[in-house]
């Protein structure tokens, strides 16, 4: 069976900006992206449908493919209503499309309202969860930590990772991988499990809460105050005050200072004492921005904090208001709160050099031992012509 993961278009859209520089299925909520979680149901590896200048990421088309829409979390019992598919059906839930099988002629030039059109549809009767809007990767992720969790075997995780001075308590395990490793640290795991990757450190000092999932090579400082619900993805360093939050990767919040209910993408860096509202004053549902109404729009939440791009970066002593959404590739300083909305490429109030940008990634890159390719370099100019409407329309309010 080959399948592909396919970006569903208005979600994607919605799900801006993290959606920008990557597939839905990269998206991470819990320990594992979207794509692992289905390679692990599915038992295989699948490639992207998604925009054309993100098929970077791969796509592999053969003469019969099982098209699945990324922005549903996988588990096994949707797993095994997909593989019972019949080719002329379609599996559905409350009006979205789960899965469909599409011939290599058809994805020549594929038209998902035609494809959804002349298949029998099949009503998915199971729970299943979705991925629709940027705040769902944060509401969610504790609960898929859990999850995740489940499927590792017990058995192998490394008992090593316990050093001097740790204090452990409550019901839920600790599962480590090898190299990981706590020192002179509380771990809390009344509220929900821990997930320590590879080689991941928590430094003395630290208060840890699960659910926590701290990934590869990811970094807690000393003195930390690290809470439930919250997923550092591969190679971040973390301190400070933190909950209810997803760092998807290669992100920094090294120093003191407030962040949660928030998603933070790839490469981001806040500044020393930057703190994010999660909370309004009048305790009223948050409203952000939203790139597919171009509007601020009710989340139904009454936390909700920062929602950060890739390649973003704070100054220090930045102070971001409840719901404050940042795109991509840009540096946020000055007096007083920035906008709720900041458009991508936004230096200061001033348009930020997609050149310019792509230089500082190269060195952010090698920092961590990363190529920074021309692929790469290609996708982050095409968010940039992408984005020109965002910042005209911004610098315009000033």
């Amino acid at each position: 069976m080959n399948y592909l993961l396919c970006d569903e278009p208005a979600v994607r859209r919605q799900l801006l900006p993290f959606t920008f520089t990557r597939p839905v299925a990269l998206l991470r909520v819990g320990i594992t992206t979207l794509q692992e979680k289905w390679r692990l149901f599915l038992g295989a590896d699948g490639g992207f449908v998604t925009e054309g200048y993100l098929q970077c990421f791969g796509k592999r088309v053969e003469a019969q493919n099982l098209l699945v829409n990324a922005s549903f979390i996988p588990d096994k019992t949707l797993a095994e209503a997909v593989k019972a598919l019949p080719q002329n059906g379609i599996l559905t839930k409350d009006g979205q499309w789960i899965a469909f099988y599409a011939t290599a002629a058809q994805m020549t030039d594929l038209n998902l309202q035609d494809c959804l059109s002349d298949r029998e549809p099949t009503e998915y009767s199971g729970l299943c969860l979705q991925i629709r809007h940027p705040w769902d990767i944060f509401a969610l992720n504790g609960k898929q930590i859990g999850e995740d969790l489940a499927q590792l075997d017990p058995n192998r995780s490394d008992a090593s990772w316990k050093g001097e001075g740790v204090v452990q308590y409550g019901g839920y395990p600790v599962y480590a991988e090898e190299g990981a490793r706590v020192l002179h640290a509380i771990i809390d795991t009344t509220q929900g499990p821990v997930y320590l990757g590879r080689n991941a450190r928590i430094m003395p000092g630290s208060l840890v809460q699960g659910p926590l999932a701290l990934c590869e090579g990811s970094l807690i400082k000393m003195g930390s105050k690290i809470y439930g619900g919250n997923t550092f993805g591969p190679y971040c360093k973390v301190a400070g005050e933190v909950e209810s939050t997803v760092m998807l990767g290669y992100s920094n919040k090294a120093h003191d200072g407030f962040l949660g209910d928030a998603v933070l993408g790839e490469w981001c860096n806040l500044g020393a004492g930057t703190n994010c509202s999660n909370l309004k004053n009048d305790y009223s549902q948050v409203r952000v921005w939203s790139y597919a109404e171009e509007r601020f729009v009710k989340t139904g939440l009454q936390f909700c904090g920062l929602l950060m791009g890739d390649h973003s970066k704070s100054a220090i002593g930045t102070q971001f208001n409840t719901g404050t959404v940042v795109g991509v590739g840009c540096n946020v300083f000055g007096a007083g709160f920035p906008k709720n909305f900041i458009p991508s490429f936004t230096w200061g109030r001033e348009t930020y050099r997609v050149e310019r940008a792509i230089e500082t990634a190269r060195i952010v890159y090698a920092r961590r031992n990363r190529t920074f390719t021309e692929a790469d370099a290609e996708v982050l100019r095409e968010v940039y012509a992408q984005t020109i409407g965002n910042r005209e329309r911004d610098q315009q309010e000033v």
